[in-house]
């Protein structure tokens, strides 16, 4: 099976493409606190969740005790349910072998987030791990977006329909790996939906940092998406739990995409 079949499955199983983001702050809950936080957001979102992304900055800053919780974090989350490690490495192939290595084969997540800009021949030590997925930075959600991805080139195109063509190669070259795009929420519209191929997206933006799902409403795509929300889930609204907060979020997306349970 391969990650977007493993995907989709996932969808199809929860009604929803929400991804749940796993950035613990030890500033609000305290370091301690971290584990149990996070085995209780997880307890919590699974039964909504398509795939759940720990991002490994958050996890680092905690130092050698951060980097063990998230192995031991991902070593106790639900199998059925995917795993994007969010990393956004980008290296020369020989770095980036040992980066895969540690991600694939050590943690054994599904998925992780890589930066393609420094060229195609960065992304192959990826690409040939069966049952794996890769998404490639695109156009993502912050301002800074258009210092770079969104500057236009010498023939019309922008700078992200280079990323699209890295993709499409994948696909004709036949990689095992399944390969997609990170394309934030709040600079997403038809305009760029329709530049770039119809592969797996990686939607953050959501909740936060306010995007708006109406831009993917009626896009017609077909490779299943995932629409990442983190601190909506776990800092917001206090009040409500993880649960129902992932609940609405679900039931939020699965509206505008269109999906049915």
């Amino acid at each position: 099976m391969t990650f977007s079949e493993k995907l989709l499955a996932r969808i199809n199983t929860t009604g929803s493409a929400l991804c749940v983001g796993l950035d613990p702050r030890p500033s609000v809950s305290g370091m301690d606190k971290i584990p149990s936080f996070l085995r209780e957001v997880v307890k919590q979102t699974a039964e909504y969740a398509a795939a759940f992304k720990p991002n490994i900055a958050y996890f680092e800053a905690m130092g050698l005790d951060g980097l063990k919780m998230m192995e031991d974090l991902i070593g106790e989350m639900p199998k059925e349910v995917p795993i994007v490690l969010d990393v956004k490495r980008g290296d020369i192939g020989e770095t980036q072998k040992y980066y895969a290595q540690a991600y694939f084969e050590r943690l054994g997540v599904d998925a992780v987030t890589l930066s393609p800009f420094m060229g195609y021949d960065t992304l192959e030590p990826f690409l040939d791990y069966e049952g794996k997925g890769v998404y490639l930075l695109t156009v993502t959600s912050n301002p800074g977006s258009v210092d770079i991805e969104k500057q236009t080139l010498a023939d019309g195109r922008y700078v992200y329909e280079l990323v699209g063509d890295m993709v499409r190669r994948t696909q004709e070259e036949k990689r095992a790996t399944s390969v997609g795009m990170v394309v934030g929420l709040t600079n997403a519209d038809s305009e760029i939906l329709t530049r770039i191929p119809d592969a797996p997206l990686l939607i953050p933006g959501l909740g936060a940092q306010g995007g708006d799902l109406s831009s993917l409403s009626g896009s017609g795509r077909c490779a299943p998406p995932l629409v990442n929300v983190s601190r909506g889930i776990l800092y917001q609204d206090e009040e409500l739990s993880y649960e129902a907060k992932a609940k609405a979020y679900a039931l939020r997306i699965r509206e505008a995409l269109g999906y049915g349970k």
